[in-house]
């Protein structure tokens, strides 16, 4: 089973990039499950959503404590907020943020992983590109999907259409496909991906 935990804030498609990163696995024949957790239902508030991904049934039901995939929607939450909590030694990490690791002061994030296991990636900036609007869930899914290799690009984007049909649907699909292959063509040994 793979686990992923997503945070952001209110109003940032934390709880819809859970269920479209759900639904992309399902269309790969794959079992899936999404579900949110938040306290205030208000725009701006700490806000985490998990999707757990298997290829037999999901049985737990629980808060993704260990988990494999980390995305952080909202980088000002990186000191606010334990993020890293619970993360595998191998587990993979992407950051909506223009600036790199050095920059957020989380270079001690790759001490011990893998070479590109943990990425930033301006997933706010491409939403603004293609979508017109600073809403990076669906971007973020793309990056994750060439990160991890977890769901295909075409599963992704399959999931955003069925979400938003018409021209939203069509913009997150672009941001998503720039931010898959922004991801892609970083070499593996660097830990941070740009739209230069």
């Amino acid at each position: 089973m793979f686990e992923v935990r997503i945070h952001g804030r209110g109003g940032q498609g934390v709880v819809t990039a859970a269920a479209l990163l759900s639904a992309a696995a399902f269309e790969e024949g794959r079992h899936s499950q999404a579900f949110p957790s938040f306290g205030s239902e208000r725009t701006g508030a700490p806000v985490v959503a998990f999707c757990r991904i298997a290829d037999a049934p999901i049985r737990v039901r629980e808060p993704v404590m260990t988990p494999d995939a980390l995305v952080v929607q909202d980088a000002t939450l990186v000191h606010q907020v334990d993020l890293f909590a619970g993360l595998k030694g191998d587990g993979y990490v992407l950051i909506n943020s223009a600036r790199t690791l050095e920059e957020l002061g989380l270079e001690d994030l790759l001490a011990g992983r893998p070479p590109g296991r943990v990425v930033t990636l301006p997933a706010t900036e491409l939403a603004r590109e293609h979508v017109g609007r600073p809403v990076p869930n669906a971007v973020l899914l793309g990056g994750l999907a060439a990160l991890t290799g977890l769901v295909h690009l075409g599963s992704v984007a399959g999931a955003i259409r069925n979400q938003f049909p018409g021209p939203l649907g069509v913009g997150n699909v672009a941001a998503a496909t720039a931010a898959y292959e922004l991801i892609g063509e970083a070499p593996r040994e660097v830990a941070n991906a740009r739209a230069d």
